[in-house]
Order: structure tokens, then sequence, then C-alpha cells
């Protein structure tokens, strides 16, 4: 049996390297390629198009695993591997219809050159895949294809904004929602955050411009940071971060200018109660009038106990509302930004090519980007804030926060908001502005922000402030003009501000009455607590233990856990990791893998953004999101840019054996910069490798 299923496996790859071959030969690719002593690719590519071939190519040679396992998600075949699981995730790609909108729409949406883009990108992974063919596990999986790379921005973008929430509330037992009749009132939910800052001349205490950028992701996995150079004849030059498996950047830098991003989750999913007809439970009432449910089954394959093939069938609704669902409590459709969107990429490579402020604001008019904050600065001294989405222009009087009466098509919205409809901040005269995935009409000083009155009523804007913008916010008024070491404190910063809203939970459990002694400590050392998460903080365990409890809780839209809980779970957690109640914080929050760890200051929702964890056989906590890839860009007054960098592991993603799996954690850990390396004359004697990729052989 081994031996058969070996020649099969063997067949499988050797029609595919076929396949590529001819493929790869038909598209006659180029791009060379320098590995700086970080690791990082800065690639250059005569066209666009060669550019993404040895982009592509790069995140293969550091990060193949983790694309091939990305994508039976993209395809909606993950059940196969993965299981249930899997399954589920299947079923989403295929009930969004995102194939069948690829397959009607890929040719005719799409221009010419951003297939050529997204297709040159996907030849560079086949080509790493022909060229290292020993490292290719599901060869059944090739070729990856252009629809390969807009199916995963098609997918990713939607799950940024929180999509998936309201439709998984549809899966209780009653109908988690009334249907709208009164105005509106939001109570919107947040992710983990990230933070982006612009500081202009007219703040600073030499006339200088500073851009941080700061996103804050998972620090392993598909949605981690990877770190590039991306360089062609045609006009791109940027550095910055991505994502494996896409083609551009999405924070990053020129000489000219740079953006950093934040999640904003704004109202932008529909749900609409279908009323059916009793005599056809396939029907639903539109307008007056009986229409047809387009109804359709599809088979989700998966893998049992891992081994043992299976399939289900699933039904699969669309109204003319959108995706829809049926439940043991009605009918449901489903309407969200982004549906049937594949133009992504387009706006995001406008945005990476764009020369200057002017050109950059007309790529994000496109408004083919579902959600995020950008917050942009440049050499001359220009900052910008606009808080990004594809927002419904939808019909107004109704709570749309609620679920709609689905028997009227005037409730169908069709277009989106142009983006001088959304708050956005130019050069306010304050100097500053601080994005912390706070609402967006408080991100610079009270004068200059966007008023509220000025945009759209029925967006469901984010009202909560995070601590990582309240304290920003103090840091501005404390600092005046700024310098180059409180920009440095700024980014850095680790304390919780005391106006921040988990204070007020903090206070919960210290007014406990304790009832055991060890209670008692434990009360004596929050109440000494100075909100501080620096590694030799002795009060940092148990206070960011609580904080966290209420963080979870509010982040996730759910009611506070009781503060007796709270206060001997934590007890439990700090006694058991840390021996004592009060042990130093870098002794029991670590960053690193693979079993090297280094102390980290930091905790959730401070400006250093450290999100840990317990994981299983470990004695510490470990450091499993936030900071990760940032930079602190600088331009002086004469225009000479400084740039300062740091990525949270190294850029190989995936192997443990690589010089640059772990080679930035320590500097990462201990908050020690380092250039990135942008331009040639950097690079002078600081290559560790050259070479040239293409589709030829």
């Amino acid at each position: 049996m081994t031996h058969v299923c070996f020649r099969a496996a063997h067949t499988v790859l050797a029609f595919a390297l076929l396949t590529l071959g001819y493929s790869l030969n038909a598209l006659a690719l180029e791009a060379s390629i320098e590995r700086d002593t970080y690791g990082v690719p800065h690639v250059y590519g005569a066209t666009d198009a060669d550019a993404a071939f040895g982009l592509a190519y790069a995140q293969a040679e550091d990060a193949w695993p983790i694309m091939e396992g990305s994508l039976p998600f993209f395809r909606g075949t993950a059940g196969r591997y993965e299981g249930q699981e899997g399954a589920q995730s299947d079923y989403l790609v295929k009930w969004l219809d995102l194939w069948g909108t690829l397959d009607r729409d890929y040719e005719r949406v799409l221009s010419p050159e951003i297939r050529a883009y997204v297709e040159a990108f996907a030849a560079g992974f086949n080509a790493f895949a022909r060229d290292y063919a020993d490292e290719i596990k599901h060869p059944e999986l090739l070729p990856v294809t252009g629809k390969d790379i807009v199916a995963g921005h098609m997918l990713r973008h939607p799950l940024f904004y929180g999509f998936e929430g309201p439709v998984l509330e549809l899966f209780g037992d009653t109908r988690p929602n009334t249907v709208s009749k009164a105005p509106y009132n939001p109570k919107p939910k947040e992710p983990i955050g990230s933070n982006a800052t612009a500081v202009a001349p007219s703040r600073t205490d030499d006339g200088s411009t500073y851009l941080i950028i700061n996103s804050h992701q998972p620090l392993t996995g598909p949605v981690a940071w990877y770190e590039a150079h991306l360089e062609s004849g045609e006009g791109l030059n940027i550095m910055g971060g991505l994502f494996p498996g896409a083609p551009t950047m999405g924070v990053g830098f020129t000489e000219e200018h740079g953006w950093g991003a934040t999640v904003n989750k704004p109202d932008l999913v529909d749900i609409y109660v279908l009323e059916m007809n009793p005599d056809n439970e396939n029907q639903y009432r539109l307008d007056g009038q009986w229409h047809d449910l387009d109804v359709s089954t599809v088979k989700l394959k998966l893998k049992l106990w891992g081994f043992l093939p299976w399939s289900v069938s699933r039904e699969v609704l669309r109204s003319a509302h959108g995706p829809a669902l049926r439940t043991d409590h009605g009918v449901y459709a489903i309407r969200y930004a982004g549906i049937d969107e594949m133009k992504q990429v387009e706006q995001w490579l406008a945005m990476n090519k764009a020369k200057n402020f002017e050109q950059w604001r007309t790529a994000v008019a496109l408004n083919h980007i579902q959600s995020f904050n950008f917050v942009y600065a440049n050499r001359h001294g220009d900052i910008h804030f606009i808080h990004n989405a594809q927002l419904p222009i939808r019909a107004p009087g109704w709570n749309w926060q609620q679920y709609l009466p689905g028997d009227r098509s005037d409730l169908i919205w069709n277009a989106y908001y142009p983006t001088d409809a959304l708050p956005q901040v130019t050069n306010p005269s304050s100097g500053f502005i601080h994005s912390a995935n706070q609402t967006p009409f408080n991100v610079t000083s009270a004068a200059d922000n966007p008023a509220k009155s000025d945009a759209p009523a029925d967006a469901g804007w984010q009202t909560r402030m995070t601590n990582r913008a309240t304290r920003g916010l103090e840091l501005f008024e404390n600092f005046g003009q700024i310098s180059d070491e409180e920009a440095w404190a700024l980014k850095h910063d680790n304390d919780y501000s005391p106006n921040y809203r988990g204070m007020a939970f903090l206070k919960r459990v210290t007014g406990l009455s304790e009832t055991t002694e060890t209670q008692a400590k434990a009360i004596a050392v929050l109440e000494s607590w100075d909100r501080s998460t620096d590694k030799d903080n002795r009060g940092a365990a148990l206070g960011v233990c609580v904080l966290a409890a209420e963080w979870q809780a509010e982040s996730g839209g759910n009611s506070n856990p009781e503060a007796a809980d709270v206060l001997d779970d934590c007890i439990a957690q700090t006694l058991e990791i840390g021996g004592q109640l009060d042990p130093k914080w870098g002794e029991v929050n670590r960053h690193g893998r693979n079993g090297t760890y280094w102390p980290v200051a930091g905790g959730p929702d401070t400006l250093r953004a450290i999100y840990s964890r317990r994981l299983e056989g470990d004695d510490h906590l470990t450091a499993v999101a936030g900071d990760g890839l940032y930079y602190v860009i600088r331009w002086m007054p004469s225009g000479e840019q400084r740039v300062l960098g740091t990525h949270q592991y190294g850029n190989d993603m995936t192997n443990a054996d690589s010089p640059h799996y772990l080679d930035q954690a320590e500097d990462y850990a201990n908050e020690v910069l380092h250039e990135p390396l942008y331009t040639k004359e950097s690079r002078q004697g600081r290559i560790e490798r050259r070479y040239t990729v293409s589709s030829t052989r």
C-alpha cells in the first residue's frame, strides 16, 4: 500500500510540474533578489509583473508552508486537509460564492494590467515549486493561479472588519435581534488593534516629520507580517509589510511618503428577515411579489479523524439581497461591504505606486478596500487620517444595526459613499494624528477632530476609546514640542492611563472584601501597582491579568466577568507561573519561540502592545500577538529620511534552521531597532546573497 501511495504522489507531482513548465515558460518573467544581512528580500523587476513574480518567489522561500496551507482555505477545499473545521470555512467560501464571482467576472472586471500582475505573482510561487519540488507537501494544489491571489483578498478583507460576527449569531436557537423600527443606536465591537501615528513639523522641536507604522497582528501564521522591498522599472519602489500570499504592501514607505493602517469596524453588514411563502419554502416576498430563492447544494469534502475521507451536502441559498441562510427561527439574507468585490489588489497596487500625496489619495478614492484606517505622512510635512471603508449608502430612517424587513427592495443598497464623505483630517493645527482603533472622531486635538455631524449618520461609527488611544492622546498633551526621544517613548510606552476604561474594573477588584490572606496580599499588590508593564515591574503580572479579563469581555461585546472570580483566577495564574504574587513582569512575560525566549515589556492594549498567553507545557507567558513588524520613520527638515524598524522574529517565517528565523527577536524584546536598508547606498557591504529567478529554465 505504501508503495502504491508513493507512486501515486510521484505521478501527481510529475504532472503538476509538467503543467507548471508549460505555463511558466509562456510568461517569461524574471527578477533579481538581494537578501540583506537580515534576510529581507529586495526584489527588482524590469516590469511590475516581473517584480511581483520575484516577490512571490522570495515569499515562498521564507513561508511556503503558510502559502500552501492557505490555498485550500481560499479555494473552499480546506475540509480535505483540516477536517470539520476546514469544512466550515469551505461552506463560507461557497456560500459567499467567491469562486462563482471569480469565474464570472475575473476577466471582465479586472484590467489586463492587474490580471498580468496577479498572474505573475502566482507564477512566482509556481516557479518555486518547480525549483524546490522536495518542499512541496501537496502537489495536487498546484498550480497557483491569479484567481487564487484575488480570492485570498476577497476572503480576508471582510474578516478583518468582523463580517462573521453578525452571521454567526444567526446559528443560535432563537432570533438574536429585532427588526428595525427605531432610530440608530450603535454598539460596535473591536479587534485586538493597531497603532499609527503621524507628527507634523509644526509639532516637533527641530521641524522633523514622523510616521510610526505599528499594525498589530498574530506573530505567526498566515496574517503575520512579512517584510520586503519591491522595486520595478515601471515605478514601484516601496518597502514595508505584507502577509504571505499578498502581492503588495499593506503598510510601508517610499522615499517620499508612507502610511500605517489600523483596523476599524463601522457597521458594514446588514441582515434581512425574509418573509417566506407558506406554500413554497423556496420563495420569499419582495415588493409584493413572490420571488424564487436561488437554491443549490454544495458537497463539502473533509477528513474525519485526520485520515477518513468523507463528504456532506449543504444547502446554499441566495436572494436579491445576497447570500441567505435557513434556520430554525427563519430565513435570513445578508448584504455586506465587499460583496462580489475583487479589485482590492488594484487599489493596493495604486497606493504602492503613488508618487505623492495627491496620487495616494486618488488611489484610496478607488474605494475597493472594505475597511482600515490609514495614517499618512510625507517628507513635505503633510499628515493625514482617513477612516476608510466601503460604507453602504442606505435608506434613511431605519435602524440599520437591527435586522431589516426583507420584503422591500428599497432597503437593498447598491452603492458606497465616496471616500470624501468619510471621517478624515488633513494637516490638523495640533500637528499630530494618533489612530489606535478608537472612535474616528477623537484622533487628534479636540479642535481638529473630524466632526460626527459631517459624517453619514447610519454607519455604526465606533464610540469606544482604547487605552492606546487614551494614553497616546495624553502623551501628546504632556509632550508639547516633540523631540526624537519623545517620539521613541510614544511608540514604546507601556503604561495604562488612569483614565482608561479598564481602570473601573480594576477598582472593582481592589474594592473586594478579602476572605483570605492571599486575597489581601493580592489586592495590596494591585493597589500599589503603578499601571506600568516594564520588565522589572512587580505589579504587572496581577494587574495585566485583571485588565486582560475586562479587555477580552469588552472587545468581544460581552459583560464584564465577576470581579471575585477574576481575582481568584489571576492569583492562581500568577502563583503558578511566577511563584509569588509580585514576580518581575519580565520573568513571566517572554518573547520567542522554539525554546528560546527573552523578557519583554508591554501588555494588552498598551502602546507597546504585547498580547501573551501560556502555551502548553510552558511555565511562563509567551507573546503571541501585538507589536510585530514596525517602523519609526523620520523626515528631517532637509528632506533626509531616517528609518528604523524591527520584526518580531526574523524574515524566515517557517524554517527553524534558518539564521533569519529568530535573528531579530532579542532586539525586538529589548526595543532595539535597525535601519531597514531601503536604499542601495545603505545596502553596500550588507548583502548576504544575490540571485536571479526566472519563469524559464
